[in-house]
């Protein structure tokens, strides 16, 4: 039997597709519909599920039981250049901590570099031959885990065109060093195979390969604490 995996803040599912390659059966749970999620999808509120775990209890209706958690909460308030306007959802990620070390399974916090976090894993498209002719993927996440793993790998490594999936279309920075625009194919692509988000959901997207590499490692925590 597969172990079971809970992805909170689940969005579109790029996070949840990587552990299922990784090996976990997946269910997400978000605010808002999420009609591309490719998995078992449960609307509600994660924080309240969150504090239901957190007291051992089911979170909701026939729950089945979960092995291991993984919450990507809102990153807008944490990008860095104060650019974005207020969002007011940066309570979500330390509530989501407090919650989470409260429960007894193995956990997995992702978020943007400079969110109020421990950076146990640093990860970027580069680390995972993200690319294609001309560009490669510049996105880099952060990774707390409950095991605080810990890791030697090489600095990013962007030679050429970096190109980043944000927002509602293509940055000024991409064109100019591309002289166009990427088409949605391309994003799709660069985001590692993504084939069934449309381009506001790629935005808010982890790449697969991101939490198939964390999956391996979430299974050696698991296996650890048999």
């Amino acid at each position: 039997m597969k172990p079971r995996l809970l992805d909170l803040f689940c969005g579109a599912g790029g996070a949840a597709m990587g552990y299922h390659r990784a090996g976990f059966d997946v269910v997400g749970v978000d605010i808002e519909d999420q009609p591309h999620f490719p998995f078992e999808f449960v609307r509600c509120d994660a924080v309240r599920i969150l504090s239901v775990l957190a007291e051992d209890g089911e979170p909701w209706p026939a729950a089945s039981w979960f092995d291991a958690v993984h919450v990507s909460p809102p990153c807008q308030d944490h990008m860095r250049g104060g650019s974005h306007p207020v969002h007011g959802t940066a309570w979500m990620l330390p509530a989501s901590r407090f919650y989470l070390q409260q429960q007894h399974r193995p956990w997995v916090i992702e978020n943007v570099p400079g969110a109020p976090m421990r950076a146990d894993y640093r990860i970027c498209g580069c680390m995972f031959g993200l690319t294609l002719p001309g560009m490669r993927l510049e996105r880099v996440r952060w990774f707390e885990t409950s095991w605080q793993g810990f890791e030697m790998r090489p600095p990013c490594q962007h030679n050429g065109p970096a190109v980043s999936v944000t927002g509602h279309g293509t940055t000024a920075y991409a064109r100019d060093k591309l002289g166009r625009n990427p088409t949605i194919a391309e994003h799709r692509a660069l985001m590692g195979g993504i084939d069934w988000m449309n381009r506001d959901e790629l935005s808010q997207a982890v790449p697969p390969a991101y939490t198939e590499h964390l999956g391996h490692e979430l299974l050696a925590a698991l296996e650890a604490a048999t």
